[in-house]
């Protein structure tokens, strides 16, 4: 049996702050505000594949008023979500998600990415699709107040 799930998040640009979004820093001068490391991407993926599968959403799983959840990595979110997933029998069929960003350029980050989301998620990277685009200036994201990132995850039964 095959599931679909849609995830989406969003968080605020702060000075202060580190850039990671997909599991790896970026060097900007900005970095994204959240209870957690506040990667957009992962919460975003981790939401399609925990809709996927009934599981609630991310805040129910990772609450953000939780001690151990302060300062999380989102790779540890997105691992535990990958168990939670193999609990219920299901695996990780495919992702494909977006960033949407008008800084910093996305594009060279992309391979990391897609290596880094796949190491942890235990699967080919071949089946982690990234793509980055703008707003074309408008809105939130093209003011550059904030990054947001939208997830499809397939994930199949394993019996």
């Amino acid at each position: 049996m095959f599931r679909i799930g849609m995830g989406y998040d969003v968080h605020k640009l702060v000075d202060n702050r580190d850039l990671w979004l997909g599991g790896i820093k970026i060097d900007y001068d900005k970095g994204l505000l959240g209870h957690s490391d506040a990667d957009v991407l992962i919460h975003a993926i981790a939401d399609a594949l925990l809709g996927a599968a009934n599981l609630r959403d991310i805040g129910y799983h990772f609450p953000d008023n939780s001690e151990k959840t302060l300062n999380m990595d989102s790779k540890i979110i997105l691992r535990d979500t990958v168990r939670l997933l193999a609990d219920k029998g299901y695996a990780v069929g495919n992702i494909d998600a977006t960033v949407c960003a008008e800084r910093p350029k996305l594009n060279p980050h992309i391979p990391a990415m897609q290596q880094c989301l796949a190491e942890v998620m235990g699967v080919d990277p071949d089946v982690v699709s990234i793509k980055a685009t703008t707003t074309e200036k408008l809105g939130f994201t093209g003011r550059q107040e904030g990054i947001s990132a939208y997830a499809v995850a397939l994930i199949v039964n394993k019996n």
